[in-house]
């Protein structure tokens, strides 16, 4: 696909708008942009059990707690990056938003590469790139496979949705979608996403048993 060359902001101001601001020139490619799933409205299975949907949320857990997934998900006001969940370079946190630097300033609705430097990855990104609010941090990190399954059910701890709401977003959200299309040599979760949607299904279908 054609690629087009643009001007992207790699540098920040930092949290309180001081230092320097460093302009890198990159490569956006067309084949790293997230594409949305088309999926015909789905009809709720039948005859899960308890054990079958307890064994499916281990496959939805293996994802959730992936670098992909859970560096958006952190425990701290910090987003994580790298295969090894390290803190987020220039001190971006929550309160960077908080003081007016989006992360849309260098995360951009699709992945960058550095131009130049094939096989570099610049700024991951996706449609609405950001942290769940600080008033509902959803977090992933550090939770343990009954923990995360008991918060992914309340309304109050997973962004006010129905069961229902989570498979439809996990099945279409972008910025999910994302995550198996992360650019650069960003490794991907451990499930495909057809899988990980499948076993989400099942999780629901027969109960959302925890473990």
């Amino acid at each position: 696909m054609k690629t087009v060359t643009r001007q992207v902001l790699l540098g920040f101001f930092g949290v309180l708008g001081l230092g320097t601001a460093v302009l890198g020139v990159v490569s956006v490619s067309g084949a790293e942009e997230p594409t949305k799933v088309e999926r015909e409205p789905r009809t709720p299975r039948t005859g899960i059990g308890a054990e079958q949907s307890k064994e499916a949320w281990g496959t939805v857990y293996e994802v959730l707690v992936s670098p992909r997934c859970m560096n958006c998900h952190p425990v701290g006001e910090e987003p994580l990056q790298t295969d090894q969940s390290i803190p987020h370079a220039m001190n971006i946190s929550r309160q960077s938003q908080a003081n007016g630097l989006e992360c849309a300033t260098c995360h951009q609705p699709f992945n960058t590469e550095v131009y130049g430097a094939p096989g570099e990855a610049g700024p991951p990104g996706a449609p609405h790139w950001q942290l769940p609010p600080k008033d509902m941090p959803m977090v992933f990190q550090d939770r343990t496979p009954t923990e995360l399954c008991e918060q992914l059910k309340r309304p109050a701890d997973n962004g006010n949705k129905s069961l229902e709401e989570l498979v439809e977003h996990v099945t279409f959200d972008a910025l999910v979608l994302w995550g198996w299309n992360p650019g650069g040599n960003r490794t991907k979760p451990p499930h495909s996403h057809e899988d990980f949607v499948e076993a989400f299904e099942i999780w629901v279908d027969g109960g959302a048993h925890c473990p």
